[in-house]
């Protein structure tokens, strides 16, 4: 078993925080100390074949956003397109705050929550989270909120009360969530609930932090919902107070879309509008892992910038004047670069312009953007290091371990369901082959699963023990109901697929992932999601290449948001549950069978049972620390197909 406690970690891997992360990248004298250029990145990853051809407008205000990076800090090892790790985003941003400052504009980098669930190298401890952070910590925000992803378990909630809100101190805003402080029997907010600064350019700014309406928390934490918060003695004083503000920026692990009816930013909209009816309001979204741009007024944006590292978003927007705030930088816009030209509507008369653009994770894309006619280096001692952190603590927790070699890719949606290169025919085989109770080993069963609970594709190379938190990242167990008539149990994955998946995990908890690059546009509709890129505006240079498949995205701004053009995917739907079965014999009949399924859908299996069968009827299937996290590894250790590759493994 390779779950450490990170008290072990941590006492061989000294981990000190820095108040600064761009410390380390001055010599004593504050001059930027560039290192020799290297291939970075982590050991065996692989880069993106070509980059983007465009240089991002700057405005004189500037958003560097990341969302819902799920522990994914090493990168995605399998996949160029997403290839850079955490240090090099670490050196990216720090490039970027350089430019901010030479330019005379302002640049904030943001994140909305989500920060583990995802990955190895943060769900390989206890708690979640207890490494990564060391390492997501090295970025130097300037605000933050919290996601639905840290309040599940108890111990992860007061890690983030202790440790990650402590840490970041006023730039941590969770306007709308209190966790039940031990010490004092009292409800306190698990970051500040709203904060007022100036940018280095005299920008006036009230932020906020408002996750949306989450019902699955841990009791000891309390969601807050929108309509209540705006109500609150704090956010109506906030809104009223005498002090000026130029611009209100409402972060939130929320969906950035108005019409998704689980954002509750228009709640905070209207309840800002009623008070502030011209003010700029920059929304900053996350939970629903796409890259979404959505207007709301004609000074009112919103951006979502995806999931898992795989994309980083970049607003900008000018219009600021020692006439409408208290800007003082440059006007209109920084020299030498484009600047944002796009009214948010189209009749808009307000002075704001906007720019959004949705970077793919990966060294070239970051290379590109961080050079300057007098700065064409990238490395960063800071980014070295981060770089080095991730490599290390891979290795002290196992991740690197290889189970076996995959043959080919499968994936979630981009092929037909039952066909051989979707996921889940594989995994109909190992939920037969490996979730086995010796005991009961030669009675039939049925074991079902809900597909919202297979979080990732299998890429073609090595699996590894990462590889088993990110195929399927939850603990959940497997319960089972013996001696059910067969007619009964024989038709319930139909049922149950009829009567569609609990809403729990996909919009209450989490996203039901589609596929790694589906990424729907203003409708939200999938159809619409699949269609091609229509050609990048603004080309200054011509480039010849075979497009790789990857985001193809249309927003509110039409569809030359992606940084980087791509083929589109290819996208089928899947049913909400699928089956493995075992113990029949050759007849593929018989009398009773064991049911046996996963907890997280109980409710569900209950509900179609009827009234013949209740929780008084399940008991686990195997054992209480035995979860979906368990069976995937066991299988491709035992199959002949997935140990035929070892031990020359490579990736595609």
């Amino acid at each position: 078993m390779h779950l450490l406690n990170s008290t072990q970690v941590l006492g061989v891997l000294v981990l000190i925080r820095t108040s600064l992360a761009c410390s380390d990248c001055f010599d004593s004298d504050g001059r930027v100390e560039h290192v020799r250029h290297v291939r970075r990145m982590q050991p065996g990853a692989i880069n993106a074949t070509y980059g983007p051809t465009r240089a991002l407008e700057w405005g004189q205000l500037n958003f560097l956003h990341t969302t819902d990076t799920h522990g994914w800090l090493e990168g995605h090892l399998k996949e160029g397109n997403y290839g850079a790790d955490w240090g090099d985003f670490v050196t990216f941003s720090t490039h970027f705050k350089h430019q901010a400052g030479n330019m005379g504009v302002d640049l904030l980098l943001v994140d909305t929550g989500d920060l583990h669930d995802g990955a190895g190298l943060s769900d390989a401890t206890t708690p979640d989270g207890e490494i990564s952070m060391r390492v997501f910590d090295q970025v130097e925000y300037d605000l933050l909120t919290i996601g639905n992803h840290e309040l599940y378990l108890a111990d992860v909630a007061y890690q983030t009360l202790n440790e990650i809100s402590a840490y970041w101190g006023d730039r941590y805003l969770t306007s709308n969530v209190q966790i039940f402080d031990q010490q004092t029997n009292e409800w306190e907010y698990v970051g500040k609930t709203h904060r007022y600064f100036t940018t280095e350019h005299g920008l006036r700014i009230l932020a906020l932090g408002v996750l949306f309406d989450f019902t699955g928390n841990t009791n000891i934490s309390k969601v807050i919902p929108a309509k209540t918060m705006v109500t609150q003695g704090w956010f109506l004083d906030a809104l009223n107070s005498p002090k000026p503000v130029d611009i209100f920026v409402v972060l939130g692990h929320n969906p950035a879309r108005p019409s998704v009816p689980a954002s509750t930013f228009p709640v905070v909209f209207n309840a800002i509008r009623a008070v502030h009816p011209n003010t700029p309001i920059q929304f900053i979204g996350g939970h629903t892992h796409i890259r979404d741009f959505a207007v709301y007024d004609s000074s009112s944006t919103s951006l979502e910038s995806g999931r898992y590292c795989e994309t980083l978003g970049w607003l900008s927007m000018s219009g600021f004047d020692s006439g409408n705030s208290g800007y003082n930088g440059i006007t209109p816009g920084p020299a030498g670069v484009p600047n944002p030209t796009r009214k948010a509507t189209q009749n808009s008369t307000s002075p704001f312009v906007y720019s959004r653009r949705y970077l793919d994770w990966n060294r070239r894309t970051f290379e590109y953007h961080a050079a300057t006619w007098y700065d064409k280096s990238f490395d960063y001692n800071n980014g070295l290091a981060a770089t080095a952190d991730i490599t290390k603590y891979r290795k002290q927790l196992n991740l690197t371990d290889v189970y076996g070699c995959v043959p080919q890719d499968y994936c979630l949606t981009c092929a037909p369901f039952n066909s051989t290169s979707s996921i889940f025919p594989l995994l109909s085989e190992a939920l037969s082959q490996a979730v086995v109770n010796e005991s009961r080993k030669d009675i039939p069963r049925y074991i079902i699963a809900n597909t919202g609970s297979v979080r990732f594709d299998m890429y073609k190379g090595p699996f590894t023990y990462d590889d088993q938190f990110i195929v399927s990242p939850f603990l959940d167990h497997f319960l089972y109901i013996p001696g059910v008539p067969y007619h009964t149990a024989s038709n319930l994955l139909q049922s149950l697929n009829n009567a569609g998946a609990s809403q729990k995990r996909s919009i209450g908890a989490m996203p039901v992932e589609r596929d790694i690059c589906i990424d729907p546009p203003s409708d939200h509709s999938f159809k619409a999601a699949r269609e091609e890129h229509h050609g990048l505006s603004r080309i200054t240079r011509r480039q010849v290449v075979d497009l790789v498949p990857g985001y193809t995205t249309k927003d509110d701004f039409g569809s030359d948001g992606d940084d980087t053009a791509h083929s589109a995917i290819p996208y089928y739907e899947i049913p909400d549950f699928f089956q493995g079965v075992a113990g029949f014999d050759e007849s593929g009949t018989a009398d009773r069978v064991d049911v046996v399924f996963v907890d997280f859908i109980e409710s569900d299996l209950l509900a179609i049972l009827g009234s013949n069968y209740s929780s008084n009827d399940v008991s686990y299937y195997i054992d209480a620390d035995f979860t979906t996290r368990d069976y995937l590894p066991i299988y491709i250790k035992n199959s002949e197909t997935f140990q035929a590759g070892l031990p020359n493994c490579t990736v595609a």
